[in-house]
């Protein structure tokens, strides 16, 4: 195996005996192999000069995201996704007057041992012997992934792009074809314009269905009453266990990612939905053994499982891990049948507390702009000196304690704009507020950094600034995979530049990507924490 996807690669080089992740040789050989076989269906289209399918983009999609890293550790699942993608390829090659990628037409879906060694010869080491290409294409794949996912949560709610279905034909396409270093650098800029798409799809489809996000306050204490963990990001498996578990007798609550459900006003209004229980993903061993019911993961971000609760833990949608109950998706306009995971909840003792209090978010765009004149004058009269964007993801290095101790260390008259589970570093620190406006103003996942985006541009346009970088924003990002990738690309197309990212810069990027960069967006690896303030604001 090669996988340097994820920011805890082994040595910062790249994992080739198992993941760090908890990935096995062979599973991550297998997402290499689905990787390839979607690739030749989008070649497959390209040479056809046909639009691809809604069906087929939404399962692009969603075999992409299966490939995320902490989403599905399960061969034989992914084995499915690459049998459901080979029927694809061969009956578009039916269409073309001469086929191309014979050799995948006459692979078995059946015969195991043969794609797996099929899958030891198509990862990104096969992309080019030029390491420069390589690292230009896996950026592209990689911001890709994180387009997909956001693209798959917005098809659930029946939000779809033909824009973005065509861009992931054109890039994954591209990862096989030998191309110069220009053009692939357009590509990767373009993958950043693709992922603004996705993020603005996937806003619209969240509050179209379940309302704008309202700042609430998040009870992160427990009932005694048996209960049900929900982590991940999938709204609508929130929607549906919510309305399954009315008058069971069965609370629920969100963990990690799905925190900001709590915001929607259309989950508030269940009584049973209590709160949010535990901290940032890696935390999940200890944090699910003390919850004591059962868990349901509904997309990534799950580590290798337990004994100890790994009777209570179910996966659904992409998710997936070998030994785990999987709730299979819905059918034929039907609801997930979440029956299982309530009548085991009924058996099990109320959770453990394992802290009290409330915390405060959704910041999201509309929330925010609602706030627009308090902010602005705060800002006129001096008492907002500077907005730091502290988005991303979060990780198990000690080296992330960086992201509390900036936060920490920032002065008073700062406020911290975060998304995704980067918050958990610092969302329950007392910062006070400033005038009523708390310090840190949380818009919800990983994906609603698109609401910091917004909240930027807006702010631009409030103080008539001609530059996004003229405003009193510094961007100090925290990422760990693929989603971050395209949160961070999307920045970049937006034209954001200055942006800190760490802890470490990705392991795919060659010195000379790397240095093209810093050159053209000035994107700096974050360093000491009182140099790095003392940057900041000066806006450097």
């Amino acid at each position: 195996m090669f996988c340097y996807q994820c920011q805890e690669t082994a040595k910062n080089q790249g994992c080739t005996i198992k993941g760090v992740c908890g990935k096995q040789e062979n599973t991550s050989n297998l997402q290499d192999l689905l990787v390839y076989v979607l690739s030749g269906i989008c070649l497959c289209y390209e040479k056809m000069g046909e639009a691809i399918t809604r069906e087929h983009g939404v399962f692009i999609s969603k075999s992409l995201f299966v490939t995320i890293t902490n989403a599905n550790f399960d061969d034989e699942s992914i084995l499915k996704y690459i049998n459901e993608a080979l029927m694809i390829k061969k009956e578009l090659s039916t269409k073309l007057s001469g086929n191309i990628d014979n050799e995948i037409i006459s692979w078995s879906a059946d015969n195991t041992e043969e794609l797996l060694a099929k899958s030891r010869t198509v990862g990104v080491l096969s992309f080019s012997v030029n390491e420069d290409i390589r690292s230009l294409k896996t950026l592209t794949l990689y911001g890709l992934k994180g387009i997909a996912a956001y693209t798959e949560h917005a098809a659930v709610l029946g939000y779809y792009n033909n824009e973005i279905f065509a861009f992931m034909v054109k890039a994954l396409s591209s990862i096989r074809k030998d191309l110069p270093a220009d053009e692939l650098t357009s590509l990767v800029i373009e993958t950043g314009q693709t992922a603004v798409k996705a993020m603005a799809l996937l806003d619209k489809a969240n509050t179209e269905t379940y309302g704008n996000p309202e700042i609430t306050k998040v009870n992160i204490g427990v009932r005694n009453n048996p209960g049900i963990l929900i982590s991940g990001h999938d709204l609508k498996d929130m929607e549906e266990l919510l309305k399954q578990t009315k008058g069971t007798g069965v609370d629920v609550y969100t963990h990690s990612e799905m925190l900001p459900a709590n915001y929607y006003p259309a989950f508030n209004k269940y009584e049973h939905f209590v709160g949010n229980y535990g901290n940032s993903w890696w935390k999940q061993a200890s944090e699910f053994e003390s919850f004591n019911g059962p868990i349901l993961m509904t997309t990534n971000c799950i580590i290798p499982v337990k004994e100890s609760y790994k009777s209570r833990i179910f996966t659904t949608g992409t998710a997936g891990y070998p030994g785990i109950k999987h709730i299979p998706d819905r059918k034929d306009g039907k609801t997930k049948d979440f029956s299982k995971i309530i009548e085991l909840a009924k058996t099990c003792p109320p959770p453990k507390e394992i802290e009290t209090g409330e915390i405060i978010g959704g910041f999201a765009h509309n929330q925010v702009l609602m706030l627009a004149d308090k902010i602005v004058n705060a800002v006129k009269s001096g008492a907002i000196k500077r907005f730091v964007v502290m988005a991303g993801c979060d990780g198990r290095q000690p080296l992330r304690e960086y992201f509390t101790n900036i936060a920490k260390e920032l002065p008073k008259d700062t406020v911290i704009l975060t998304a995704g589970c980067a918050k958990y570093r610092y969302n329950k620190l007392k910062l006070g507020d400033i005038g009523g406006i708390p310090r840190v103003l949380d818009a919800g996942q990983c994906n609603d950094s698109y609401s910091l985006a917004v909240i930027a541009l807006k702010l631009k346009e409030v103080f008539g600034l001609d530059d996004i970088n003229k405003l009193p924003i510094s961007f100090d990002i925290g990422w760990y995979e693929q989603k971050a990738v395209a949160v961070l690309l999307a920045l970049l197309s937006l034209g954001v530049k200055g942006i800190r990212l760490g802890p470490t810069l990705p392991a795919f990027l060659t010195p000379n990507v790397a240095k093209v960069l810093v050159e053209k967006f000035d994107i700096k690896l974050t360093g000491e924490v009182k140099d790095d303030i003392e940057a900041i604001m000066a806006g450097k």
